[in-house]
């Protein structure tokens, strides 16, 4: 992510012309008459999939908002994807599974279209849900934001809605996205092919540049403190935090951003959840402001989720390492792919000789493998 003292990472190479051009054959060859209006890709996007919001404004005059999260474009090279696979009908079935089964909020579902032609990359059309969403450039963790504004009463009701919105996703049942984990008869537990996956990802990182010696650490470290029970298999959202959920008021309006759902324990989603706002705030001290020291505390979440779910979280020592470490392989890519296109100001125009130096919290990680972050 970006920070002070450098430039905002580059999320798209497509051609917003371009985009809107094939954007509007696509609605029309679906919906005659329909038009695109409005149509914007937002400065905060992520740098995996990409999101393109507009208005489709239909023939008898109706305005819809929309939202297009399109997978990166597979014929440009210049891409430098986060990931090496998209697979849009996956975080679609996911979607309409939560939605079918739960209480959690999500987008309403429009259209899945697979076939990369039409749009230059496979895309879900959902509909766009409006509300506010804690940021992460600059984190909600710097003054001056929405909710490092709020009081504490509000961030204490945010923080209660979201546990209960984990808890509440939790309670899909697993037979019915066996599709997330087609390999899951192998005799492996979900949590050891959960780990397996996220070592494939490190090789791909990895591969034709230096190993990173603090991830290899973490993955020998996450041996030492495996759990004796792995629990429940239940649905993970992969990517639990509150910058992937819009807000009206300070409850949940919206799950957003399924790409990395899986199957796994429990606590692959609270590790993340409370990992990701320590990232956030350790990154807001390091640079002079006290940040949310009191918010998304560990003990007070593992509470909450119990009494949400009735499920009392255990082995968090793992999982939020766990969660450090598969933070810290995206960071590796994302420093790469900085170095890519010559936004990394403070490298030199190739990967260091330490890749350990493209982590930006390695020192979290550090003392997490050592024992020594959370006391």
């Amino acid at each position: 992510m970006a920070t002070p003292s450098t430039p905002r990472p580059r999320t798209s190479t497509r051609d917003p012309e371009q985009l809107r051009v094939r954007l509007a054959a696509w609605i029309d060859g679906r919906l005659p008459g329909a038009a695109v209006t409005d149509l914007t890709v937002p400065q905060s996007n992520g740098m995996s999939s990409e999101t393109v919001l507009f208005d489709l404004r239909h023939a008898d005059g109706s305005v819809q908002p929309c939202v297009l999260r399109l997978a990166p474009d597979p014929a440009d090279p210049a891409g430098f994807t986060v990931f090496p696979s998209y697979d849009m009908e996956r975080q679609y079935r996911c979607m309409a599974l939560v939605a079918a089964h739960t209480k959690v909020p999500v987008p309403r579902l429009l259209r899945l279209e697979t076939d990369p032609e039409p749009l230059g990359a496979a895309a879900i059309l959902m509909e766009r849900v409006d509300g506010r969403v804690p940021p992460d450039v600059m984190p909600y963790t710097y003054s001056g934001n929405w909710l490092h504004e709020a009081t504490d009463t509000e961030r204490g009701e945010l923080e209660r809605s979201s546990v209960a919105l984990l808890a509440e996703l939790h309670t899909v049942p697993v037979a019915d996205a066996a599709f997330l984990q087609p390999d899951r008869e192998d005799g492996r537990s979900a949590l050891r092919r959960h780990v397996d996956a996220q070592r494939a990802y490190y090789a791909w990182v990895v591969d034709g540049r230096p190993a990173s010696p603090l991830i290899e650490r973490a993955f020998a470290r996450l041996e030492e403190l495996w759990p004796a029970d792995e629990g429940e298999t239940v649905l993970s959202w992969g990517d639990a935090r509150i910058g992937n959920v819009i807000y009206q008021g300070f409850t949940p309006a919206a799950a957003l951003d399924w790409e990395m759902a899986d199957l796994g324990p429990r606590e692959l989603d609270l590790g993340w959840f409370v990992f990701l706002h320590r990232f956030f705030q350790d990154l807001t001290v390091a640079f002079g402001q006290p940040g949310l020291p009191d918010f998304l505390d560990r003990d007070r979440v593992t509470a909450q989720y119990a009494e949400a779910s009735g499920h009392m979280p255990t082995d968090l020592e793992f999982y939020t390492l766990y969660a450090a470490l598969r933070h810290a392989v995206v960071m590796l890519r994302i420093g790469h792919r900085q170095i890519h296109f010559g936004e990394a100001q403070s490298l030199e125009a190739q990967p260091p000789e330490d890749p350990d130096r493209l982590i930006l919290h390695r020192d979290t990680l550090a003392a997490m493998i050592e024992g020594r972050y959370w006391s």
